[in-house]
């Protein structure tokens, strides 16, 4: 996947249903949901910087078990997100050299460049950013008393809705057409699993894919 910033950015944000559904199994079980949703979300980003999409799996099947296994973590480690030192001086060495980047060249370092003049890895750069954030609480005080922040939940209306849209649109492609998405995004093979079952290869595989979506998000809309 390409780490582009604006890309990266829109990507993540656009999967943050992925972080709410994780968060909602664990919620009621001891800890706080805005913790459980900053430590899922944390790796929701680790698993965004560290997906390969020519790889062919689905990012979502790619990222649940990361952010799963970053709010279970948050268990482990006595429900708080614990900073390390060294994710802490990283972060510190961070900030330096954005500021030195920034008054060079006028704008801000991706991740990726940060990790080469630093020669770390961008998934460190992408824990330290994230470790660097300031927890956003849930609850506030008001006149009113104590107050709790609603968070972003499905309307089940809606679900129901956009499954109807995808259920009729999926009528509407061939039989190849439907195969693939059904053993990509319904069984979770690979593209190369996928291209072994129905006869292809996995580039064609690869090239219909994109071309079916396409098809998908027009007739959707």
């Amino acid at each position: 996947m390409v780490k582009d910033e604006k890309r990266r950015e829109e990507f993540i944000e656009q999967n943050l249903g992925l972080v709410h559904t994780v968060c909602k199994r664990f919620a009621g079980k001891g800890i706080e949901y805005d913790d459980l949703y900053q430590s899922g979300c944390m790796g929701l980003v680790k698993a965004y910087d560290a997906f390969e999409e020519e790889r062919g799996l689905c990012f979502s099947t790619y990222a649940v078990p990361v952010i799963m296994g970053s709010v279970r973590r948050l268990f482990r480690d006595g429900g708080a997100v614990k900073v390390s030192r060294s994710v802490k001086e990283l972060g510190m060495k961070i900030a330096r050299e954005k500021t030195k980047f920034q008054q060079s060249n006028g704008f801000e370092p991706t991740v990726s460049q940060l990790a080469e003049i630093l020669g770390v890895e961008g998934e460190d750069i992408t824990e330290a950013l994230c470790a660097a954030q300031p927890t956003v609480s849930l609850t506030f005080e008001s006149e009113e008393g104590i107050k709790e922040t609603d968070l972003p939940t499905a309307n089940p209306e809606d679900e129901i809705n956009e499954r109807l849209l995808v259920h009729n649109a999926l009528k509407e492609l061939d039989d190849r057409e439907r195969l693939i998405i059904r053993y990509r995004y319904f069984c979770h093979y690979t593209q190369s699993k996928t291209a072994k079952v129905i006869g292809m290869t996995q580039v064609q595989v690869s090239r219909a894919e994109r071309k079916i979506l396409l098809k998908l998000r027009q007739l959707i809309d």
